[in-house]
């Protein structure tokens, strides 16, 4: 009976997946070919502590990428693409990538 359950929690969780068709599958991805459009994205949200979190995905890896809102520095996305960055105030936030070819408002995050 155990298995008949898992089983059918699967299967809600995979159709959904698999009816959404293969251009959904590739968004999904964080990972970008050379010379195709990036498909960096970030976002922010408040943390437990009042101070916000802001993080983003799918930049290239190591590159320098520079935030501002009400402060500004410059990060390194790890190898995969992707930075990180607590303790933050403000929930607005824009990312630019060192190159200046991504410029992108970050996507308020509510939980």
């Amino acid at each position: 009976m155990n298995r008949t359950r898992r089983l059918a929690a699967l299967t809600f969780l995979v159709v959904p997946a698999l009816g959404l068709g293969p251009a959904a599958a590739a968004y999904a991805s964080t990972t970008t070919a050379p010379g195709a459009a990036s498909r960096a994205t970030c976002h922010v949200e408040r943390e437990s502590n009042g101070k916000y979190h802001l993080w983003g995905v799918g930049f290239a890896g190591g590159q320098k990428v520079t935030y501002s809102g009400s402060a500004s520095g410059t990060v390194s996305t790890d190898k995969s693409g992707r930075f990180d960055i607590g303790g933050l105030s403000g929930s607005k936030w824009v990312v630019r990538t060192g190159d200046g070819k991504t410029t992108l408002t970050c996507a308020k995050v509510n939980h």
